[in-house]
């Protein structure tokens, strides 16, 4: 037989078939080849293994998206609003981890941030006037954190100081996910993907039949209708706004926050409203003891509401000096005066409650 090599043994009692050189060879090459493919589909396994796997659990916030982006254990990724650093205020980016999980945090401002604002308490205890809410994530950048707030309208704004603001809700499932030492990387550019968002409902489209023209028959014209008379409408006239009063400081004021409240008309007309509320509800009490213990507790409930607009507005000596960042601390001011309107008037209902009103008994 061509190629082979029958050797006998020693004593005779088989042939033993062996390949030749130039079979030996090929099957070396097969072998080769064969070890190489499956060395090459264990590198893409391990490849794919690494881009796909290893990071496991994760955190990632886009600034472009203002969202916070929690991949879970099982691969599946959810997404939140979040507030991220106002104009002017340095964001870090990059990768990081969560250092230390707080719940029921006490908030203490930074040296910077007590050297701006000199009214800004050492520490805020947990409770509704603390602005990082009931959780914190404190991240490998120092003072930042991922952290609920006491001011949910600002979600998926520029209003921090750095750190990344959810919503209680959302920071609370963020919370219990996250673990110390999962990793967090913070990315100026979208992570959505660029999917544009579809609309709840998306109108059902119809085909148009043709109908044959044998089948066609003229619409009928409905019967006339006796014409019913409508009843007019009582339309309710709308509530007035407090009269404004306007704050008889405004000459002599040096601090940032009231000194932006007194230059822009828009600012001093909210401001001036509430302040007429409150001066008309003094007004109407009958005991002098009752109007100037009233009178203490809204003056009390302004200089809290100043320590800490100041502090979330980031209104500072200086600020004017910026125009973006100006502009910012007024639109966030505009919308804290906005809502001051409502709490003065439900602090006014609790204080009224236990004052003697003039007329009253």
């Amino acid at each position: 037989m061509h190629g082979i090599t029958t050797i006998r043994g020693d004593r005779g009692r088989g042939v033993i078939p062996r390949p030749t050189t130039a079979v030996t060879a090929v099957l070396a090459r097969c072998l080769f080849r064969a070890l190489l493919a499956i060395t090459g589909m264990a590198g893409a396994g391990a490849a794919l293994a690494m881009e796909t796997g290893s990071g496991g659990p994760s955190i990632a916030i886009s600034l472009a998206d203002r969202r916070l982006y929690l991949t879970d254990t099982d691969g599946g990724t959810r997404s939140f609003p979040v507030a991220i650093g106002r104009p002017g205020v340095p964001i870090p980016v990059g990768d990081s981890s969560i250092q230390r999980k707080r719940r029921d945090p006490t908030w203490r401002p930074t040296a910077n941030q007590r050297r701006d604002n000199p009214a800004l308490p050492r520490a805020v205890p947990p409770g509704p006037n603390n602005p990082l809410g009931k959780f914190a994530l404190d991240l490998g950048w120092p003072a930042i954190a991922i952290h609920g707030t006491n001011d949910p309208e600002s979600i998926g704004t520029r209003a921090s100081g750095g750190c990344f603001r959810m919503l209680p809700e959302d920071i609370e499932a963020v919370f219990t996910a996250a673990e110390v030492g999962m990793p967090v990387r913070v990315a100026r550019d979208s992570l959505s993907g660029g999917a544009p968002e579809r609309p709840a409902s998306q109108p059902v489209k119809t085909v148009p039949v043709a109908v044959p023209a044998a089948v066609k028959t003229a619409p009928s014209s409905p019967p006339p209708q006796p014409a019913v008379p409508v009843p007019p409408v009582a339309i309710a006239p709308p509530v007035p706004s407090p009269a404004p009063v306007a704050d008889p400081r405004c000459a002599t004021v040096t601090a940032p926050l009231r000194r932006m409240i007194c230059d822009v008309p828009a600012l001093a007309l909210l401001d001036g409203r509430a302040r007429g509320a409150q001066e008309r509800f003094l007004a109407g009490i009958d005991d002098p003891a009752a109007r100037a213990a009233a009178a203490y507790e809204l003056i009390q409930e302004e200089r809290r509401f100043h320590e800490r607009i100041a502090a979330l507005c980031w209104i500072r000596s200086g600020t004017e000096g910026d125009p973006a960042v100006a502009a910012a601390a007024q639109s966030c001011l505009t919308t804290a005066l906005d809502r001051r309107l409502s709490d003065v008037a439900e602090r006014i209902a609790t204080l009224r409650g236990g004052t003697r009103m003039a007329g009253r008994p």
